[in-house]
């Protein structure tokens, strides 16, 4: 792809920030907190299995030492226990329910709500499984980009939405499992909660930062609609 397709490409891209959420009915609403939790902890046979699979990007985050981290969306902390050695460790996570009553949370030095609040810099900044959740993914990341030391690292590792495998996972695991137990579609809640694809993630990282690795899990084969999650290692240009 030449450069000018790629800027043209990226310009197309931004058009489409900031995102909109679809409305949740109140059916969803009233079960959305608690199943999020359950999601994120392994609760449930289902949610076991998703969460034993995506180990996979919490072992390849953590495979490069940091000493002063920062994790973007860090959910229930449960990434905090793959690090190591750290200095301080802060974390944005704008629903402080998640995390509130959290073990780690003993390890954590600054919780922020979003990353505008963060002034600080880090040598290493991570997100697991949250980039495809941000309504304003270029700002964001632009933010991430000031947040970083000239030779820090940005570790990200997301699902590969928008592609076969990741949707065919879910559909025969956490898609069967919350049918049964709520007789919902799960797909609602992926539309509400997945704003943002494998390929539009991957173009505004590249388009910030040096992409210096991109690998994708072994699940399956590691290439195009036959994986499941995917892993960038990224520094400043």
């Amino acid at each position: 792809m030449k450069l000018t397709d790629q800027n043209n490409e990226y310009i197309e891209i931004l058009k489409k920030f900031p995102k909109k959420r679809i409305p949740l009915s109140d059916e969803y609403k009233d079960i959305y907190i608690q199943h999020y939790s359950n999601n994120r902890s392994g609760s449930g046979i289902s949610n076991f299995l998703s969460q034993y699979m995506e180990s996979w990007m919490h072992k390849r985050v953590s495979s490069i030492k940091g000493n002063k981290i920062l994790e973007v969306g860090a959910g229930n902390l449960n990434h905090v226990k793959y690090e190591q050695n750290f200095n301080c460790y802060d974390i944005v996570e704008p629903f402080v329910d998640l995390y509130k009553n959290n073990s780690e949370l003993s390890k954590v030095r600054n919780k922020f709500k979003s990353l505008s609040e963060v002034k600080d810099k880090f040598d290493k900044i991570v997100s697991i499984a949250s980039l495809e959740h941000l309504e304003n993914l270029p700002k964001d990341i632009m933010i991430c980009k000031k947040l970083l030391n000239e030779d820090g690292i940005f570790q990200v590792a997301i699902p590969c939405e928008g592609e076969f495998a990741f949707k065919l996972g879910w559909k025969l695991t956490t898609g069967i499992a919350f049918r049964l137990k709520y007789n919902l579609d799960y797909s609602k809640l992926i539309q509400y909660e997945h704003l943002n694809s494998l390929k539009e993630i991957q173009i505004v990282l590249e388009n910030n930062f040096k992409i210096i690795k991109f690998e994708r899990s072994p699940f399956i084969l590691p290439i195009k609609n036959l994986s499941f999650y995917a892993y960038f290692e990224c520094r400043i240009i």
